[in-house]
């Protein structure tokens, strides 16, 4: 027999004795390796997960004309939306805004393509239903509460030819039907919204946008590299973070992973401990076993050696279990609190067992190194 397999067969029948001692230390490895590889999978997947949260509360960019002599249409800002990778761009919805008689009462219209709302937009809640095809209005509800309209009412509406004080119209207008009623609790309750066709209809075609709005699925940093690109590529657009947003979202962020760091390392800290207890026990219950040996002629490195293939051995197999339970907890997290599962991260399997090994190294050095100390002379008196 090789000295590997003897060695290897002295670990085996050491733990196999003292499997309850071992059985305590080999689940408190595993526990740590599960929080390790757990919450490091959601310290990563985080990110993309709050990312898809905060975009439910609206657009992170816009696009506005660099200057009164700007060309600003739709080709403009399809250009500077090509510089964001289609993986990360969601929507883009573009705004173009005039004002409008109903019912004899100035009005503010916003033309708009509401497939992109629908994704600029999501906290938008609507009474009714998206307009669907031309003809069809989203009315704010203050407007429709200043005009008298709900849902399937059709009402007329036309749009002034110069000043505001010329009271002159382009022609009768456009009779449109009431698809739904907006309620958000802020300024969009005070518009009209129609789709741009419509309202190029009313006030005339026109080139130039007032905005367009960008829902984006990037951090801060990478949004502002964006930014820059843009404003290179396409000197027309001057784009623009929205601040409450981008900002919030990146201070939970930093904070939500800074406690996710901190709960990790206060778990292998108390798995070490753990570990080290049990070791401390396995050493005092063997120092005659240990006396007998060094009697016999085996060295400080052999003791040692044994002792540390056996630790060693209970933080490899901790750190499997821990990585595959690792990631039913983080799957289970991530589905209760984001509503979606998280993405696998195959790295993270060796990483797991290397930490897991080098914490339960680290936590049988003390314990080991007592056992060296053993007095043959002492342990082995009276035997």
């Amino acid at each position: 027999m090789t000295k590997q397999k003897m060695f290897l067969k002295m670990i085996a029948a050491s733990l196999v004795r003292r499997r309850s001692r071992m059985l305590v230390a080999l689940l408190a490895i595993a526990v740590g390796a599960t929080i390790l590889s757990g919450l490091v999978t959601i310290y990563y997947d985080v990110p993309r997960q709050m990312g898809a949260q905060f975009r439910n509360y609206g657009a992170n960019m816009i696009f506005v004309a660099s200057g009164n002599d700007a060309v600003f249409d739709l080709d403009t800002v399809n250009q500077g939306a090509a510089v964001i990778p289609e993986s990360e761009l969601l929507g883009v919805t573009p705004y173009r805004y005039e004002s409008v008689m109903i019912h004899e009462q100035p009005i503010m219209a916003a033309g708009t393509d509401f497939a992109g709302a629908k994704v600029t937009s999501p906290y938008w809640y609507i009474d009714g239903k998206w307009p669907e095809k031309s003809g069809e209005a989203l009315l704010g509800e203050e407007v429709a509460d200043k005009l008298g309209l709900s849902i399937g009412d059709v009402f007329n509406v036309t749009c002034k030819s110069g000043e505001e004080t010329d009271e002159t119209v382009i022609d009768d207008g456009l009779d449109m039907t009431v698809a739904g009623i907006l309620n958000t609790g802020g300024s969009e309750e005070q518009y009209i919204y129609v789709d741009l066709s419509d309202l190029e209809a009313l006030a005339g075609p026109t080139l130039k946008l007032d905005v367009a709005e960008l829902s984006i699925s990037a951090d801060q940093d990478t949004l502002k590299t964006y930014i820059s690109e843009i404003e290179t590529d396409t000197p027309d657009i001057a784009p623009r973070l929205v601040k409450r947003v981008t900002q919030s979202e990146s201070t939970v962020l930093t904070k939500l992973q800074a406690l996710v760091f901190l709960v990790t390392v206060v778990v292998l800290l108390l798995t070490m401990i753990c570990v080290a207890t049990t070791m401390t026990a396995v050493v005092t219950e063997r120092r005659r076993e240990i006396g007998l040996r060094k009697a016999l002629g085996a060295s400080d490195m052999e003791i040692i050696g044994e002792f540390m293939g056996e630790g060693l051995l209970l933080g490899g197999v901790g750190g499997i279990l821990g990585s595959i339970l690792g990631f039913v907890f983080a799957q289970f997290v991530s589905v209760h609190v984001f509503s979606s599962s998280i993405t696998f991260q195959p790295l993270l399997l060796p990483v797991t067992i290397i930490v897991s090994i080098l914490v339960t190294g680290l936590a049988c050095l003390l314990p080991v190194r007592s056992a060296t100390d053993v007095d043959p002379a002492l342990v082995l008196k009276g035997e």
